[in-house]
């Protein structure tokens, strides 16, 4: 014990042999470390179905030796009484550095493997345009935050900077809050995956139509006139949307249609629903279902409701099934009611 005492009594007192020793262990703590990456880590992260371990990973395992080292160097110049402030204000901003470059690296990784991934999974440009728009943010907010601290660790004061960007800042937010509205509600648009291209959708304001593309601030909606419309992606990603393709794309088809009072109900389901399973295209599970609805001032209402495999089948089956009912109807001699009024009139004796 009194050895080992007098070893370490006589390395504090020797700053010069400190110094070197906590370089070889910071050299020593490298290697290792690279060596648990390269033989554990990585081997690990490729079991995981994940790729978000092994991004990491293998831009950690780049810069993580030199993160080390730098580190150490930084203790054993902290170990000396009279060290230099210039030595551990060019170690602290050497590691920014290399967090930044860390940071940026793995944002690229990130955007790479999301456009490999997901590029041609999708129909929409919009994820095309926004990733690499993304990627830019980010790797400027990075790098203006690692420029704060490089500062910092100088010891300049960067308030009047803050302050200025602060207002810039606010002055170009307002310029472009239209445009960057739109660009999140793009970006909220694909990844709440309200709707994909090839989806028939009906927009809270009424207009019907196929989505044709979602872009980087508007959307494009094919109408049935074969009209085109462009929707800010702000209005979409806050309005309430109809998507006729989700959860499935099986739909049904309703379709209302009335006899005369007096008429046979139980009749009228009977032939309206032998009609309906004798169309082609109407599925039998769901089953379709005829049910009487109310009694309305000239007619006793009933409503058929059939399903069909696809939303693109709907409106030819509505056409299709009204057709059917009338002819069906008619041939069973039920009769179908108009609107009619009786008026009495009255004799008056003027003599």
């Amino acid at each position: 014990m009194d050895v080992l005492k007098d070893i370490i009594n006589f390395i504090s007192a020797n700053a010069t042999l400190k110094f070197a020793l906590i370089i070889v262990a910071s050299y020593i703590i490298a290697l290792l470390s690279k060596i648990i990456i390269k033989k554990v880590l990585k081997p690990l992260a490729k079991r995981t179905k994940t790729k978000i371990d092994d991004i990491i990973i293998k831009n950690v395992s780049k810069i993580l030796f030199y993160v080390i080292l730098l580190i150490g160097v930084k203790f054993a110049i902290e170990s000396f009484e009279q060290r230099t402030e210039l030595f551990s204000n060019i170690v602290n901003s050497l590691l920014v550095l290399i967090v930044i470059i860390l940071l940026v690296n793995i944002i690229d990784s990130f955007a790479k493997q999301w456009t490999q991934d997901w590029k041609h999974r999708t129909k929409t440009t919009a994820d095309d345009r926004l990733i690499p728009l993304l990627q830019k943010i980010l790797k400027a907010v990075v790098i203006i935050l690692g420029t704060f601290f490089i500062f910092n660790a100088w010891h300049i004061d960067i308030s009047p900077l803050l302050a200025t960007a602060g207002i810039a800042g606010l002055a170009i937010g307002l310029a472009v809050k239209d445009s960057l509205s739109n660009i999140l509600g793009g970006l909220q648009l694909v990844l709440d995956k309200t709707f994909k291209v090839g989806d028939k959708v009906k927009l809270e304001s009424g207009e019907l139509g196929i989505i044709l593309d979602i872009g980087l601030r508007s959307t494009k909606l094919r109408t049935y006139d074969n009209e085109v419309i462009y929707i800010p992606n702000g209005y979409l990603a806050n309005a309430k949307i109809k998507n006729y393709t989700q959860p499935t794309l099986e739909m049904r088809v309703n379709v209302e249609f009335g006899v005369e009072y007096g008429s046979d109900t139980d009749k009228v389901h009977k032939v309206v629903l032998e009609t309906l399973n004798n169309i082609d295209g109407v599925l039998k599970d769901p089953a379709p279902a005829v049910h009487f609805m109310q009694m309305s001032d000239f007619s006793l209402d009933f409503v058929a409701r059939v399903w069909v495999q696809s939303y693109e089948d709907a409106y030819s089956m509505k056409l299709t099934v009204t057709d059917a009912i009338y002819k069906g109807l008619h041939k069973a001699g039920i009769g179908i009611p108009f609107p009619t009024r009786t008026i009495y009139t009255k004799n008056l004796d003027r003599s």
